[in-house]
């Protein structure tokens, strides 16, 4: 990376892209889009596609019901999410990366020390979308079949974060035929390459119950006692259902007040799946433990005066919600092509979901995750975010091997 990669990183950190899904702050992310495409055209590339999704693709009923909900609600949601398509060379073979722009939240201000960046997507993930320019900025020096035999093509999108699952970013991009014969999605891996990735579903369990005063607790639904009770259920049942998946049981909110009972809540529970059959087993699961939770709470707090009321009426005033459900997963395919260019994730290491299901079912598209740094050791969604010059640099030198080594072996 040279001076004019740091000053791009540095801009590009400066701009507050968490999206609508995770702040009601404003979102830059036209800013971010437009700065990183007009340093790639300094490379050569030119820009195949800026600008959102369409409204359609973020209503199919796969799509997470929070962002359907954000995309009814507001009429800017999408139009404030764009994303990027940049090509150097031609369009068959190529090889594409896949950086996403957006963030977390809360934002974080940005600076460099001149061996460390801080500040919010240093490694999650404008640092490796920088460090991935300069990469092949060196490809096309060394290598003159880049750009003119075998293409790079770059998507830095929106909607990676806030739990979108990359369905109004990345997803439209791949069905409109913007990948290639090799996928790279820039995400942090400790520079070892991940050929598979797990998909999520989100399960609510929601009670809709009547609210009543201290004074008299029996005269209401205690949905704090009944979803508390159920939380534990739901976690003996599900725990380790999935060997290729987890469990994380996540929210739980009722009400903060120590003075009356709460007769409405909910618990969010989000299960991670490796395989379709994985996803339905899951699925299964969780209404056949939810069914069993209501039945043993029904059984135990009976015959308890203050909560026979919410036992006696537990079934009627308790719903499951798929907030996030059939999302696909990524199988697990080498991808020869990276052999010895970087170590390969280990196969007891359990993966992670990212953008890269998306390429699940995609013919004859080789697909890996690789990365500098770590989501844990760089607080990537914590306080503290940062990376390290030497990890982006080494991360630019993977990537020239990469290309290098496509365009030496003709995008086989």
């Amino acid at each position: 990376m040279i001076a004019e990669d740091r000053d791009l990183l540095l801009r590009l950190l400066s701009l507050p892209t968490a999206g609508p899904l995770e702040t009601g702050d404003e979102v830059h992310l036209w800013e971010a889009v437009t700065a990183y495409a007009t340093a790639a055209a300094g490379i050569g590339f030119r820009t195949e596609f800026l600008g959102p999704a369409a409204p359609e693709s973020a209503l199919r009923p796969d799509v997470p019901a929070a962002v359907r909900e954000a995309v009814r609600r507001d009429p800017d949601f999408l139009a404030r999410q764009p994303s990027l398509v940049l090509r150097l060379g031609p369009a068959e073979p190529s090889v594409m990366f896949n950086a996403h722009l957006d963030t977390v939240a809360p934002f974080e201000a940005a600076g460099f020390d001149g061996t460390r960046f801080h500040g919010r997507g240093a490694i999650d993930a404008k640092g490796p979308a920088v460090a991935l320019l300069a990469g092949v900025r060196a490809a096309l020096a060394e290598e003159p079949a880049v750009g003119r035999d075998v293409g790079v093509l770059v998507q830095a999108v929106s909607g990676e974060e806030g739990g979108a699952m990359g369905v109004f970013g990345t997803r439209p991009l791949v069905e409109a035929g913007f990948h290639g014969a090799l996928n790279v999605f820039c995400e942090p891996t400790g520079l070892r390459y991940l050929t598979r990735c797990t998909a999520a579903m989100t399960a609510s369990v929601r009670v809709r119950g009547q609210d009543a005063v201290d004074d008299r607790p029996e005269a209401g639904h205690n949905a704090t006692v009944l979803l508390g009770f159920l939380a534990q259920h739901l976690a003996g049942e599900l725990a380790g259902r999935a060997p290729d998946g987890r469990l994380c049981v996540a929210g739980l909110h009722t009400g903060r007040m120590h003075n009356r009972v709460y007769g409405s809540g909910e618990l969010l529970l989000n299960l991670s799946y490796g395989s379709a059959e994985s996803a339905r087993e899951l699925g299964a699961g969780v209404e056949a433990a939810l069914g069993t939770g209501l039945a043993e709470f029904r059984r135990r707090f009976g015959g308890v005066p203050p909560f026979g009321r919410t036992a006696a009426d537990a079934v009627a005033i308790t719903t499951l919600e798929w907030r996030k459900r059939g999302l696909p997963a990524l199988p697990d395919r080498d991808v020869p092509l990276l052999r010895g260019i970087a170590p390969r994730w280990p196969a007891d290491e359990p993966a992670f979901t990212c953008d890269a299901i998306w390429l699940a079912g995609v013919p004859g598209a080789a697909t890996a995750v690789l990365g500098p740094g770590s989501l844990g050791t760089n607080n990537a969604h914590a306080r503290g975010e940062y990376a390290d010059v030497a990890e982006l640099d080494r991360f630019t030198e993977v990537v020239r091997r990469i290309v290098v080594r496509f365009a030496r072996d003709g995008g086989a």
